[in-house]
């Protein structure tokens, strides 16, 4: 099982990609966009000013008396916010019929989008604070990450998206390998057991809610350690590149009618993948590593590999946001 931990992450990893796809053109046409100009340059600037600051924060308040606990109440009920409204987002543009009960004199027509959004968000927050095992920590990351990249990349056109990995992939080397607030931050996340951290253990039966810290965890070699761990934001913001060349690219229909949209899309991913095969072998060489240049960097290379490839044009897409 050891051997395999980094396939059942890739598996995270691909499905939340995989659903961000799915939902991005429903979501699009939904109105769910973030910004009001895809377009502009300036439009990721709140998120990488939020990533770089966030940790900041969070680190600060967990380093004083009762912070580390009223800061997991606090963060909690956010991811129990944000699910609420990605899941009502996701579950209106599916094909759910409202359903108007008797008397239907009183015409009063549930919303089961409504419904069901606010009883999974309640019910996954309550696991979440009482019983935070790797699975429901791992299912509650998972919703959140597709619907992020769908609305990410519904959000930031193919200029703007550019910038965004690019910035945080500087951001997260920096992060990791040079202040080290990063891995920081993992080790409180993980103390709070928040689903901003992937888990893939040995065995069904891990018991992430007892635990040790993350930091004792890596003072055992890599092969007696029993779970391996990525970052949320690993999976979401390579994510937003495919998402984004879904929605913004021609859907020029090539081989077997697949869209050129949909194949640079693909290969962005596909090259993510790459990265992610290299992230992978220094991981389990036990030392922590900075996703984002693995998985961004690759991501990149698949999507301007496969736009000059599709398109014969060097401008991969930035014209419109020019």
């Amino acid at each position: 099982m050891r051997s395999v931990r980094w396939l059942g992450l890739l598996g995270l990893y691909v499905g939340a990609q995989a659903v961000g796809l799915v939902l991005a053109d429903p979501f699009r046409s939904a109105g769910l966009s973030s910004t009001s100009n895809p377009q502009s340059v300036a439009a990721p600037l709140f998120i990488i000013v939020l990533i770089v600051v966030a940790p900041l924060i969070i680190l600060y308040i967990a380093r004083r008396q009762g912070g580390l606990f009223a800061l997991r109440h606090l963060i909690l009920l956010g991811i129990a916010a944000a699910l609420y409204v990605t899941l009502f987002a996701t579950f209106t543009v599916l094909p759910i019929p409202g359903y108007l009960p008797p008397p239907y004199a009183a015409e009063l027509n549930i919303d089961w989008a409504l419904v069901l959004a606010g009883a999974l968000s309640a019910t996954l927050y309550l696991a979440l604070l009482t019983e935070p095992q790797w699975w429901v920590v791992d299912l509650v990351g998972f919703l959140a990450a597709g619907a992020l990249i769908a609305i990410l990349g519904i959000s930031f056109a193919i200029l703007p998206v550019f910038i965004l990995l690019g910035a945080l992939m500087v951001y997260d080397a920096i992060a990791v390998y040079v202040t080290k607030h990063m891995i920081s931050l993992a080790d409180v996340v993980v103390d709070m057991k928040l689903p901003i951290l992937m888990v893939m253990p040995d065995s069904a039966g891990y018991d992430y809610a007892a635990v040790p810290s993350l930091k004792s965890q890596r003072t055992q070699p890599p092969s007696e350690r029993a779970a391996l761990f990525m970052g949320l934001g690993d999976v979401v913001i390579p994510g937003a590149l495919v998402a984004s060349a879904l929605v913004w690219l021609p859907d020029h229909p090539l081989v077997f009618g697949v869209g050129a949209n949909l194949v640079c899309a693909l290969a962005a991913m596909l090259g993510s993948l790459l990265g992610y095969a290299g992230l992978m072998t220094l991981v389990l060489r036990g030392n922590p590593q900075a996703g984002l240049p693995f998985l961004n960097g690759g991501a990149l290379a698949g999507y301007i590999l496969a736009y000059l490839l599709i398109f014969h044009s060097a401008t991969l897409g930035f014209t419109g946001a020019l």
